[in-house]
């Protein structure tokens, strides 16, 4: 009667030290457990077990890669005020679990210390322009400083990284004011530079313009003395001399001058009251000037020789 009475008791005790006993690992994490206060193994991912009420569970440590934020801030050597973010990757090694567990209080608040030490050493080296400049310098120097320092307590740093660099509002705002400033001034460059293209390129066509106008003057008054050469000649041969040839010129080109001045309907034609003879006047004084002017050219060129 007394064995069916404690073989419930045993199955009980039974599944009581499996339930208790049996735990699991997720993938990328490591469990310590300890027996009786004191370190006994780490257990990888999959199902474990642990003997009931001898031994604990003392933390579980992520084997992914973590990341930690540290804002800082701290002084140029310009003197500005510039908030800086920087990001930490870091993985603990499996080799490593141990150290990671025990030896660091807490990792975090260790990591972040080197972190501002770090910053407030580098950046007041600098000016502002150089912190935005030379922020991979900052993070080299940051990674380099936490290797050596947790590389002991079983961290590895995989990258450090520079992620944000926010100056005072006030400084922002002025820097803004500076390179608008800038494209201002280079934007008046541009159109100075096109402007003097401008006034280059019409001066030379204004320079084209008058060549040419000059020219078509110049071709034009050669006809006209090839013509008047050609109307002298003919007069010549039908007994005109050319002086009276000249003068029968001129005073054709004087009356087709008035009629040309009288098609326009938009111009006045006032003929002043003249003697019955100042035709004949006009033509006896054309002729004398001709007469004079031939006489003058023949002294002069007879003086040179």
């Amino acid at each position: 009667m007394e064995i069916p009475f404690i073989l419930p008791i045993f199955i009980f005790l039974g599944f009581l030290l499996i339930t208790t006993g049996l735990f699991t690992v997720k993938q990328q994490t490591a469990v310590i457990i300890q027996r009786f206060g004191k370190f006994q193994s780490v257990r990888q991912s999959g199902l474990q077990f642990k003997i009931p009420f001898v031994d604990t569970i003392a933390g579980r440590i992520s084997l992914k890669v973590q990341q930690l934020d540290v804002p800082v801030e701290t002084k140029t050597k310009d003197d500005v005020f510039v908030g800086i973010k920087v990001s930490v990757q870091y993985v603990i090694r499996q080799e490593s679990i141990y150290d990671a567990f025990y030896k660091l209080q807490n990792p975090y608040e260790q990591m972040s210390s080197y972190i501002f030490d770090v910053v407030r050493a580098e950046v007041p080296k600098m000016k502002l322009d150089d912190v935005f400049e030379r922020k991979d310098d900052i993070a080299v120097a940051i990674k380099r400083e936490l290797d050596e320092a947790m590389n002991e307590y079983g961290y590895f740093i995989v990258k450090a990284l520079v992620t944000d660099i926010d100056p005072a509002a006030a400084v922002k705002e002025a820097m803004n004011h500076i390179n608008a400033a800038e494209r201002k001034k280079t934007a008046a460059e541009y159109e100075g530079e096109a402007e003097k293209i401008r006034i280059v390129a019409k001066a030379r066509a204004e320079a084209e313009s008058k060549r040419l106008q000059g020219q078509g003057i110049a071709d034009q008054r050669r006809e006209i003395a090839r013509g008047l050469e050609e109307s002298v000649g003919i007069l010549n041969a039908v007994g005109i001399n050319s002086q009276e040839a000249s003068a029968l010129i001129v005073i054709t080109q004087h009356y087709d001058t008035l009629h040309s001045v009288g098609e326009n309907a938009n111009s006045t034609l006032i003929l002043m009251p003249n003697a019955p003879t100042a035709a004949t006047d006009m033509l006896t004084s054309m002729v004398t000037s001709l007469v004079a002017t031939k006489q003058l050219t023949e002294k002069v060129n007879g003086s040179k020789k």
